[in-house]
């Protein structure tokens, strides 16, 4: 039954409890991470970096730098076991572009932390650009992984609810997103530069929640399929 059909997948899952296993790790490593990052607005000498103008890069240039980076290290990780849940409860091919925009999430993240935020005041830097670029592809790739995967099942009865949530936390991501967009755009109209133009600190952040919660609904989703019985599940219809 556990067969690959048409480019899409079959819902059985293999090693349930595993599955389950690694769905529920990555959840929980989700939220610490969440909740290391909250901390450190809160906690000197990071509590005196300004959250609306600031990106959250800005932690890792202070003292207690080494919080955030294990931070987005812990996301990176949770990111990657909820992959492997996905994958193991039959949601997605380890080759689709789902799970391989998921993969790139984590990636990108280890990649922030490897070439961390420069200090663009005294001039350029190439390690700056790579973390520029990395936290660029990380803000993108996990929506993507979570409009593909929803988009597979958005028929399937069993899992319309999950796909519909994975969906609707993807587009979230891509709405916060949008200031950061529109601003780069704009910028040879108004001379501006373009994390001048909007409250960068606070446009990072309200996209950095909504992709935590993407990243849950998702591991959430991998932890209900590895419960169903193979009996139970209806596979995606084209």
């Amino acid at each position: 039954m556990n067969r690959w059909h048409h480019g899409r997948v079959s819902p059985y899952p293999t090693r349930p409890r595993l599955v389950r296993t690694f769905a529920i790790a990555g959840m929980i490593t989700t939220v610490l991470a969440a909740a290391l990052v909250g901390l450190l607005h809160v906690i000197p000498p990071t509590s005196d970096v300004d959250p609306v103008r600031r990106t959250i890069s800005q932690y890792a240039l202070l003292d207690t730098g080494w919080v955030f980076d294990l931070a987005v290290l812990i996301l990176a990780g949770g990111a990657l076991a909820i992959l492997l849940a996905m994958i193991g409860a039959r949601l997605v091919p380890a080759t689709s572009p789902g799970a391989v925009a998921l993969l790139v999430f984590s990636v990108s993240l280890a990649m922030v932390v490897a070439f961390p935020k420069h200090n663009w005041a005294l001039g350029g830097s190439s390690t700056g650009d790579i973390h520029r670029v990395a936290s660029l592809v990380a803000f993108l790739s996990l929506p993507a992984a979570a409009l593909s995967t929803a988009r597979a099942w958005q028929r399937a009865d069993r899992w319309r609810s999950h796909a519909t949530w994975s969906s609707a936390f993807g587009v979230l991501s891509l709405l916060c997103f949008a200031p950061i967009a529109i601003a780069i755009a704009l910028q040879p109209v108004t001379g501006v530069r373009w994390w001048h133009a909007i409250p960068l600190g606070a446009v990072e952040r309200a996209l950095a929640i909504s992709e935590i919660v993407t990243v849950l609904a998702l591991g959430r989703w991998a932890a209900r399929a590895a419960r169903v019985p193979a009996t139970a599940a209806a596979a995606p219809r084209g």
